[in-house]
């Protein structure tokens, strides 16, 4: 079996031209557009900004290290602002799982009308429910067991970094396990990022086909998985390679727009609906892959070839 990237992206790209391009329907862009933003809802990434203390061009490495003994002591001494800040962490973490509920809805929503080329949100809101809810369960316990894996590393961290600035008198020497301790993050992200990728592009095309639920669509997808681990792995990295590309298109148009394309997609619904045939083809192209691998993958329904004028030649009339 020869599983190729190439061929199922063009029938990929192909299926969004002519869903969105032949004929070009405002209508269907937007309603299509808005099942693409419930689908991406949890997917944006923030991008980590970070300015490090420093006193005379150096890194204050006691106020960084001792930050969370130094903010814990504050919020103890500050019941007010410490009672405010919980109520308003608790509002967040409830709008987050408010969000994820939608996405993992969404999802499924987006996906129905790729396979299908239509533009539907009632229907398939309702007809996939129980798949819905069944992903943003185990959502919910992805996101639990990274945010406890991401929390104990840290906590880890801090702990080893301050307990070596105690015993250091050169402070040079946290650079090194810091810089480590950095990767090893990233590593941590890179992994989650591979399962979530994994579960999004194909878990949940199972889960539409078979009409399960995510533990029996973990079950069929696991084993081809591990059977053709390397090609999973080359499939991301032309994902993350396509996605370099977008985000270079995209800084090229914003700049050539004088930064009105960054305005248009910094507004989360239009930012979907402009970005729609990247979106669309991506969600089409992870179908088109995973369908290389046997018709009991198939998510895409076939054109009809037997039919009556096909199989009835024509008799020329007798003269």
């Amino acid at each position: 079996m020869t599983i190729r990237l190439f061929d199922p992206f063009s029938r990929a790209f192909e299926r969004m031209s002519k869903a969105l391009f032949r004929p070009f329907d405002i209508k269907k862009w937007f309603v299509v557009g808005f099942t693409a933003f419930l689908s991406e809802l949890t997917d944006c990434g923030g991008n980590g900004g970070g300015g490090g203390g420093k006193s005379r061009g150096h890194v204050d490495w006691e106020e960084v290290l001792f930050f969370p003994q130094r903010a814990w002591e504050w919020l103890a001494e500050n019941p007010v602002w410490a009672t405010a800040i919980a109520f308003a962490a608790f509002l967040l973490f409830a709008f987050i799982i408010l969000c994820v509920w939608w996405s993992s809805r969404g999802k499924f929503l987006f996906l129905d009308n790729v396979v299908h080329d239509r533009s539907q949100v009632v229907a398939p809101w309702h007809e996939y429910r129980k798949e819905g809810n069944s992903l943003f369960l185990w959502m919910l316990i992805l996101s639990a067991v990274v945010l406890a894996v991401v929390i104990a590393y840290l906590v880890q961290c801090i702990t080893s970094l301050q307990a070596l600035y105690e015993t250091t008198a050169d402070m040079t020497t946290l650079i090194l396990p810091a810089i480590l301790m950095a990767l090893g993050l990233f590593a941590i992200m890179l992994i989650t990022g591979f399962i979530d990728l994994m579960l999004y592009d194909f878990m949940v095309p199972i889960m539409y086909r078979d009409r399960v639920t995510a533990g029996k669509a973990l079950q069929k997808f696991m084993p081809l998985l591990t059977s053709h681990f390397f090609s999973f792995i080359g499939y991301t990295l032309f994902y993350l390679f396509v996605i370099v590309l977008v985000v270079i298109a995209v800084i090229i148009a914003g700049l050539v727009t004088c930064c009105i394309g960054f305005v248009l997609l910094a507004l989360p619904y239009i930012g979907a609906v402009v970005l729609l045939p990247v979106s669309y083809t991506l969600r089409a192209f992870s179908v088109e892959f995973l369908e290389q691998f046997g018709p009991e993958f198939q998510v895409f329904p076939r054109p009809e070839t037997n039919s009556p004028a096909a199989e009835s030649p024509q008799v020329p009339a007798a003269s």
